[in-house]
Parts: structure tokens; C-alpha cells; sequence
């Protein structure tokens, strides 16, 4: 074994611990590096990430011969450069040998080469038509996975023109014997589609992806999904009607479970049309409730619940089984999964208050959960409260109280106020216990609870006024102040020192930072004047001669002046104003208490919505900017050519209308509620009534469908053999005007009536909606004849 005195490391440590004196006098040779180091001009120097030389040796490296001939060697470059490459290097210089290096059969330096030209071939454009012809060959390669990776790199290949090199090899995916070819053909489809634009979506590619839902392959069934409802997002997206839902129904067993999952979730769109299909398809469905993979039981779930709408019974069993598959997630070691099913667990118990009840103990904090569960396992936990485990969880939540996180400590402390709406007295008595640790924000919670709660439950108004005494000696908080000091105005006559305890208040005005505090103080003291005039009247004057004369803040000086002319009315006129009768604040809890449908939140579940809550998404929502627009012609309802039709239902062909040259163009993006629908047309005056031939029976699903081609949003509509038969359509041009339609037929009548409305005076634009609907309309009465 050699020695270590003979390596090159032993002569560089004993270099560096060489003392100083034996350099004295001494500079150091130039020719002396270590190892590593590149000498240049005389000069050490270290090469450095993406540097020139860097680049240049792997340029040579890639056009060795000698490098080229040993395949391993050769990959090693390779990745080298994609190492730099991910590093966030610019090695776009190498392009041009990295395109030759894809001549070869190794796949695995393909895939690496591959990688690297749909990374840089932006960059060099020029260059990557270059490699055009080696994927075009690579296409046609008798190893399909050599196909495969040829044609999806292609369609990554984000460059200008790519599309007419894409189109075939796409075509001749679709039809290829490999499975894998087939599901990354597919997804060309929509790759394709995309770098064209706001061109006209190609039917022919259409009719392929949807005969290609019959495949046999389960990947390619789901992907051709997805690629169709990336292709015909203008259109609403992929048609699910009864041959296609019953074809996906069957294939379910054979796909994996985010496939499954997937296709749950497109079926919500198909409508059973008799309720002995219904339960066909809740029985095919029902062995999905009870799946391992927490995506299927909630999609199984939602879909449960949307279908069964007009069973309430059916959506209660449906809740009452998936209750395991919830808990395990609750208690899931994934935050994330454990967050989103609490807030599912929230949005059942809004309708089913008792669902949970027995598996309480499931929703007690962890030492080592975040913060975000922690809270949200306390709001269930009020949900949960009844008289057999009233005592538990408020115990349970007593010890959250004294958390060292002040923020978790106030939300346990307003959770046992929000059970104190129910549980008043044992609640009040923590709550009283609490003030005794004298802790800054556990005294602010209990008093701002402590003013919600005299609100909502007259009742421990005793209680909490015996309790109040000595907290002003703690806050320091604006939103505590400004609950103590309504309590003191509100109840003071109950509270012997409440006029002394504002006077304090009183006499630190001036350094009062809170403008909210000192508008709180003034109308607190005016009702405490009210009930004891003979102890308020000094301070009042002071604090009203300080906010009118020397305040800046301009609402609180306006609130003093409305309170000083307030009082020279008279008393009488004051407590007429400040101290009224008010309404019973019982109602608000009842309202608080009342069951929601399932119905209200069925389309909400398994969504962002209740993780968001649905007034901030729909507010994240709306600030979205859609560029979408409407096409000159509307798109034919695509269909499934072949002798085993999957789409074998009458097609809704509408003529082709161009709208933009008739005045008027629709926009697909239009979302009304049924709430803006009828405040809006409440609003609104009628701007036009005609009526169309009408001898059909109605269908609403085939009128449904051709209002949806020309982007016409149907907000309501009545079922088959309704008399009078109505519904109520929306829609939209790209100017923002919004047209507001009733359609009427009433029994025996040959002519359907449509009333339209809009919200803006646009006399043109009127008679163009109007020849677009009616034109629908007439086509949908000759379908049905």
C-alpha cells in the first residue's frame, strides 16, 4: 500500500502547514497550482458555472469520435449538459451536437437529448427544424417506445410552425397498434390544437378522438377525454350523453383510480333520463364508495349526491357510508389531504349537524399539527357539541385556551363562545376562569366573546357584568377595547365602577392610537349618560370638547359634533335614538341553527370551493380575465363516425349564422346565477316580444344543447310535460351588454313566446339575438317533429 507522504494531498496539507517564517522574504512561484486549478496568462484560475470553458469542453467533448464510439462515455456527456441544463446554464451553444447525438439506439440517450431540445429549441429555432427529420424518422420506428418519445417531443417542440410537421405524425398515432403510442397521440391532439389558437377546431381530428373512446386501452379512453375537453372548451367542453356514459360505466373496473376519478367526474354532466336508469347507475357506482383512493370515493361521492337530488333518503345513505372513508382523511398523516377533508367535513355538517357526533374524539388537536388544522378541527368540534359530549369538548377546548400560540389561544376561546349560544352557563364559567390568568389576549377573546354573546343571549347579561370588573387593566388591544368599552356603555348601570373605568379611558384620549377606540368611547359614554347622568356629565364634556376642538381625525370629530347637537335636542330625542327597542337577536341564532339542503352545496362538493368558502372563490373567479371569444360560425355538434356508433342520438345541426356581421357577438364565458338572473330582470324592462311556430313536443335537452352552440346559457328550464311549459335563458356579447330571455308555451298553443330583455339600449344588437334565437329555436321545432 503507498504511502500517504507520497500523493499529491500530503505535499498540499503540508504546504499549508508550513509555519510562517520559512515564507518570509520568499513569493511564491507562479507555476505552483492546486489541483484543479487552471493556469492562464501566469494566473490561477478556477473554472467557474457556465463559463466559456466550460462550454467549449463540452463542445469538444460531444464531437470526439473517440467519445461518440464508447456509449457510455458518450451519455455521460449527455448528461452533464443536462445537468448544467437544469441548473439553470444557458448550454444552448451545444444544440447543434446534441441534435446529432439523437442518431442513435440508445433510448436512454434519446430521452435525454429529446429533453434537451424542447428545452432550447425556442432559443434556436433555426436549428430545431434541423431535428424535424430525426424525430419524423423516429416516428416511424419499429420500437414503440421510440415512437412514442418521438411524437410527444415533437408536440413539446414550442416553436413557430411546428404544426404542419406535427399533424400527420399525430394521425398516424392515433391509428398505431401500441397502446403507449396511442395515449401520447392523444394527448398531441390537444397540444396541437393549442398552438393553433382561436383557429377553427379540425372535425375530422374530433370525430377520431371521440371513436377512440372505445379503445382498448383504459389510458387512452381517459386521455381522450381530457384531450376533448381541452379542444372544445369553447364549445363547453366534451359531450357526455347516454351511449357515451353507459360505454365509460363499463370500462370503469378497468381503469386506474385517477382514471376512475376522472371519469366520475365527466359523467356529472350526463343526466339519467328515468329514474330506473338512475338507480342503474347508482348501483354500477356504488362499489366506488367503498375504493382505497380517496379521489374515487370523493368523486363517487359528488356524483352520488348530484344525481340522487330528488332523493333526500338516497343522499343521506350515501353520507352515512363515505363517513369512514372522511375520517381516515381527517386523520391522514398528509396535511393537505387531512385540511381538504375537514372542510368537507364542515360542509356535511352544515346540513347533517349530527353526523359525526359519536367520533368526536377524531377531531381533538395534535401536539404536532399546524396551525391551519388545529383550527379547523376546533370549528367541527363546535358542530359536534351535544349533550352527551358537551363536557368532553369543552374541556378540550379549555386546555387550547393556555396554547402558547396567542392566535390558537383566542380561536379556542371564540369556539367556546360560539358553543355558549347553546351551552350558556357551563361556557360562561370557563370563560370567567380564563380572565383569572390575567394573560393580555386570552382577556381580549373572553370580553369580545363576552359582547357577542349579551347580544345573542340577554340572559347572562348578570353573569357577564359580575365578570367584567378589573379587565381594563389588562387589554391593550384595539378590538378588546373597543368590546369592553360597549359593555360598559351598554350595561354600565349593572357595573357600580363602569363610569370611572372610561373616565380612564377619558383621560389617555390623547394617546390613543385607535380611531375606532375613540368613536366607541364616545358613544359609550352617551349611553352611559343616558342611564347615570350625574356621574358621566363631566367626562362627556371633556371628551366631547377634545374631539370637536383639538381631534384630527375627521370621523371621529363628526361623530362628536352628531352627538353634541344629539343631546341639545334634548334627553328625550337621545334615548329615543341611542337607546330604542331593538329586535330579537334570538332570530340570528335560530337562523345560525337551521339546516341547509344538501342540494345547496352537492355541485360545491369535492371542490376549491369549500376549502375557499364560496364567497372568496367566486370572488377569486370572477377576477380571472377569460380570452375567450366567440367564433364567426358556431361549431357542429361533433360526432362518432363508424358502424358501432358511440353517439347514436339525433345530432342538433344548427345553420351557420356569422352573429359578428349581424351586430351582435355571444361570448361563451357568460356565468349567471339564478339570483343575478332574477334581480337583473326585475330590473330591466321588456325590450322586445315575438313568437315562433312551434307544433313539436318539447325536449329540453335537445334546446338545451343547441342554445349551448351559439352560447346561450340556460338558467332554468321546465321539465317534459310541464303545462304551462317556461324556461329562462342568459347570454352575453363581447361588449357586455346582457340579453335576459323567457321562453312561454302554453297548452295547446302553436307558438312558443319569447320575451326578451337587455341591459343596455342597443336597438341593433337586440334584432340580431333576436334572429339568432329564433333561428335556434326553429331548427330545435324541426328536429322534433
Amino acid at each position: 500500500m503507498l504511502s500517504i507522504r507520497h500523493s499529491g494531498w500530503w505535499r498540499i496539507t503540508s504546504f499549508l502547514s508550513m509555519p510562517r517564517s520559512r515564507f518570509s522574504g520568499r513569493k511564491l512561484s507562479h507555476n505552483f497550482c492546486l489541483p484543479g486549478v487552471y493556469k492562464k496568462s501566469g494566473h490561477c484560475k478556477m473554472p467557474y458555472l457556465g463559463s466559456e470553458d466550460m462550454l467549449k469542453e463540452l463542445k469538444r467533448a460531444l464531437s470526439n469520435p473517440h467519445v461518440q464510439a464508447d456509449r457510455l462515455r458518450y451519455r455521460n456527456v449527455i448528461q452533464r449538459v443536462i445537468r448544467h441544463m437544469t441548473q439553470g446554464v444557458d448550454v444552448s451553444s451545444v444544440f447543434m451536437e446534441m441534435v446529432k447525438a439523437s442518431a442513435t439506439v440508445d433510448i436512454v440517450q434519446k430521452k435525454l437529448v429529446y429533453l434537451y431540445m424542447c428545452t432550447f429549441a425556442p432559443l434556436k429555432p433555426d436549428l430545431a427544424l434541423l431535428a424535424i427529420n430525426t424525430l419524423c424518422k423516429d416516428c416511424s420506428d419499429p420500437n414503440p417506445m421510440v415512437r412514442g418519445l418521438a411524437l410527444r417531443s415533437m408536440c413539446s417542440l414550442r416553436m413557430p410552425g411546428i404544426q404542419e410537421y406535427i399533424q400527420q405524425p399525430i394521425l398516424n398515432g392515433l391509428r398505431d397498434k401500441a397502446s403507449y403510442v396511442r395515449r401520447v397521440a392523444v394527448l398531441g391532439c390537444a397540444k396541437m390544437q393549442k398552438l393553433q389558437g382561436d383557429c377553427e377546431v379540425d372535425g375530422a381530428l374530433v370525430n377520431e378522438l371521440y371513436s377512440l373512446l372505445r379503445d382498448q386501452d383504459p389510458i387512452v379512453v381517459v386521455n381522450c377525454l381530457r384531450a376533448l375537453e381541452e379542444i372544445l372548451v369553447h364549445e363547453g367542453g366534451v359531450v357526455i350523453n347516454k351511449p357515451i356514459a353507459h360505454h365509460l360505466l363499463n370500462r370503469m373496473p378497468d381503469l386506474d383510480q385517477w382514471g376512475q376519478s376522472e371519469v366520475l367526474t365527466f359523467l356529472l354532466r350526463y343526466k339519467p333520463r328515468c329514474e330506473e336508469e338512475l338507480f342503474d347507475i347508482l348501483n354500477l357506482l356504488d362499489r366506488y364508495l367503498k375504493s382505497s383512493s380517496c379521489s374515487v370515493v370523493m368523486a363517487a361521492t359528488k356524483l352520488f349526491l348530484v344525481l340522487a337530488k330528488d332523493f333526500p333518503h338516497v343522499q343521506t345513505d350515501v353520507l352515512v357510508r363515505v363517513k369512514g372513508p372522511l375520517l381516515a382523511a381527517c386523520t391522514s398523516e398528509s396535511r393537505e389531504l387531512c385540511f381538504t377533508a375537514l372542510c368537507h367535513v364542515r360542509q356535511i355538517l352544515d346540513s347533517l349537524p349530527g353526523h359525526f357526533s359519536s367520533h368526536y374524539k377524531k377531531f381533538f388537536c395534535s401536539y404536532s399539527e399546524p396551525h391551519y388544522i388545529k383550527c379547523q378541527k376546533m370549528e367541527v368540534l363546535c358542530k359536534l357539541v351535544n349533550d352527551e359530549n358537551m363536557q368532553q369538548i369543552l374541556e378540550e377546548l379549555r386546555g387550547y385556551c393556555t396554547d402558547v400560540s396567542a392566535e390558537l389561544a383566542q380561536r379556542a376561546i371564540f369556539a367556546i363562545g360560539n358553543i355558549a349560544r347553546t351551552y350558556t352557563e357551563q361556557c360562561v364559567r370557563i370563560l370567567t376562569e380564563l380572565l383569572e390568568l390575567k394573560q393580555e389576549h386570552i382577556t381580549s377573546a373572553v370580553v369580545q366573546v363576552f359582547r357577542d354573546l349579551v347580544w345573542l343571549c340577554p340572559q347572562c347579561t348578570e353573569f357577564v357584568s359580575q365578570a367584567l370588573p378589573g379587565c381594563e387593566e389588562t387589554i391593550q388591544d384595539s378590538e378588546g377595547k373597543q368590546a369592553l368599552i360597549w359593555l360598559l356603555g351598554v350595561h354600565g348601570k349593572r357595573i357600580p365602577n363602569a363610569p370611572y373605568v372610561l373616565e380612564d379611558y377619558v383621560e389617555n384620549v390623547k394617546s390613543e392610537a385607535f380611531s375606532v377606540v375613540k368613536v366607541e368611547l364616545l358613544t359609550a359614554l352617551v349611553r352611559l349618560f343616558i342611564a347615570r347622568p350625574a356621574e358621566c356629565q363631566d367626562i362627556l364634556g371633556r371628551l366631547l370638547y377634545y374631539c370637536i376642538e383639538e381631534e384630527t381625525d375627521m370621523t371621529v370629530r363628526d361623530r362628536a359634533l352628531f352627538y353634541y347637537r344629539l343631546l341639545q335636542a334634548g334627553m328625550e330625542e337621545t334615548k329615543r335614538v341611542l337607546c330604542s327597542p331593538t329586535s330579537d337577536h334570538s332570530l340570528r341564532l335560530l337562523e345560525d341553527q337551521a339546516e341547509g339542503s344538501v342540494n345547496e352545496w352537492a355541485s360545491d362538493f369535492n371542490t376549491l370551493v369549500p376549502i375557499y368558502g364560496k364567497e372568496l372563490w367566486a370572488t377569486m373567479t370572477a377576477s380571472q380575465i377569460t380570452d375567450l371569444h366567440c367564433a364567426d360560425s358556431p361549431c357542429e355538434a361533433p360526432t362518432v363516425v363508424g358502424e358501432e356508433q358511440l353517439i347514436s342520438e339525433k345530432r342538433v345541426e344548427v345553420p351557420c349564422m356569422n352573429t359578428s356581421s349581424s351586430g351582435v357577438v355571444l361570448i361563451p364565458s357568460t356565468c349567471l346565477t339564478a339570483e343575478q338572473f332574477e334581480r337583473t330582470w326585475l330590473n330591466l324592462g321588456v325590450g322586445c316580444q315575438q313568437t315562433v311556430p312551434w307544433k313539436a313536443s318539447v325536449q329540453p335537452d335537445t334546446i338545451q344543447a343547441a342554445l349551448q352552440v351559439v352560447h346561450i346559457q340556460t338558467i332554468a328550464m321546465s321539465k317534459i310535460g310541464s303545462q304551462p311549459w317556461k324556461a329562462y335563458l342568459g347570454a352575453q356579447d363581447d361588449t357586455g351588454c346582457i340579453f335576459l330571455t323567457e321562453l312561454l308555451l302554453e297548452t295547446g298553443n302553436a307558438q312558443m313566446q319569447m320575451l326578451v330583455k337587455l341591459s343596455e339600449d342597443k336597438p341593433e344588437a337586440l334584432q340580431a339575438f333576436i334572429l339568432v334565437l329564433k333561428t335556434v329555436m326553429g331548427t330545435v321545432a324541426g328536429l322534433t317533429l
